[in-house]
């Protein structure tokens, strides 16, 4: 097992990169993130490909491979934004060498689609990734976000206070944070990129799914032995569910909690991360400790 590598703090002045590795993205709908970048010292780097447009992608998956590969081996940039989510990370990360990235790790930043980068970084070469907003995000996110995300890039602590939720099932859960969006880490089962879970914990979060799919892929993670030996679970966001006519029955977190019924490990919901306005950074492959407190409130802190 890896000893997990984090990268090099930024300072004032360094260079962080953006990137669209799935979805297009155009000048207009970073512009004001451009600014807040700038805003806490950092120069801004990307190249005219960034709004590349092939159908719903950021140009076809060879200029997308490039550009993200460009960035990853030009050791002055010491973080990458990835810009935006949606679909098509998958289909690049195979062609994606980290040979030089691993010799001088920078910071791999976003969420949702970017659950890829995270997993594969993660479990093939023992770097630690930020789970966090991303420019496309920054014009609705709440200040907790924002502040998370450059609170982290800059070594200063930040640990987190929650609402108890009458799902949990309290114990203390202590372990390297993993996981990411569950519907791109079920697209991921049976691959390298999928990551270790036992004795982790593992972070969910997801964003407009039916309710039943919901289920199918908590019960393929379970039928693949994914969850049987964790640390723990911590939820976030399970956002803008859907149902059909007849209803499933049960909500996205009474799934989850049912699926782990038979397990023993602590599992805490409502964490506020995700595809919510207040999304809190998460250093992926960092050791974390859950607990309750007296009061009530649940404390996430890094180890």
């Amino acid at each position: 097992m890896f000893k997990m590598i984090r990268p090099p703090f930024l300072k004032k002045g360094d260079k962080i990169g953006i990137v669209a590795p799935a979805r297009k993205i155009s000048k207009e709908e970073i512009s004001f993130s451009l600014k807040i970048v700038g805003n806490y010292g950092y120069d801004v780097v990307f190249n005219h490909n960034l709004f590349a447009e092939d159908n719903q992608y950021a140009g076809n998956d060879e200029l997308r491979t490039n550009e993200l590969q460009q960035m990853l081996d030009d050791t002055s940039v010491k973080a990458i934004m990835f810009a935006r989510g949606g679909y098509g990370t998958v289909r690049i990360i195979d062609h994606i060498n980290f040979n030089r990235f691993i010799k001088n790790p920078c910071w791999l930043i976003g969420y949702s689609d970017i659950t890829v980068i995270h997993s594969h970084v993660n479990k093939n070469y023992g770097v630690k990734t930020l789970h966090a907003t991303m420019p496309v995000n920054f014009p609705e996110n709440e200040k907790g976000a924002i502040e998370s995300l450059f609170s982290i890039l800059t070594g200063e602590s930040y640990n987190t206070m929650f609402v108890s939720n009458k799902l949990n099932r309290n114990g203390v859960a202590r372990g390297i944070l993993t996981g990411g969006n569950l519907s791109v880490l079920y697209s991921l089962l049976g691959s390298d990129s999928f990551p270790d879970t036992d004795g982790k914990i593992l972070f969910l979060e997801d964003l407009d799914e039916y309710l039943y799919h919901i289920d199918r892929m908590m019960m393929a993670l379970k039928r693949a032995g994914k969850l049987e030996n964790l640390a723990g679970i911590l939820i976030g966001g399970m956002t803008k569910m859907n149902d059909n006519d007849i209803p499933f029955g049960k909500t996205a977190e009474e799934i989850i909690r049912d699926t782990v019924a038979e397990y023993n490990y602590p599992v805490y919901f409502g964490f506020p991360s995700g595809h919510i306005n207040n999304n809190i950074a998460l250093v992926m492959g960092s050791e974390v400790s859950i607990t309750e407190t007296k009061n009530g409130t649940i404390t996430f802190s890094y180890v």
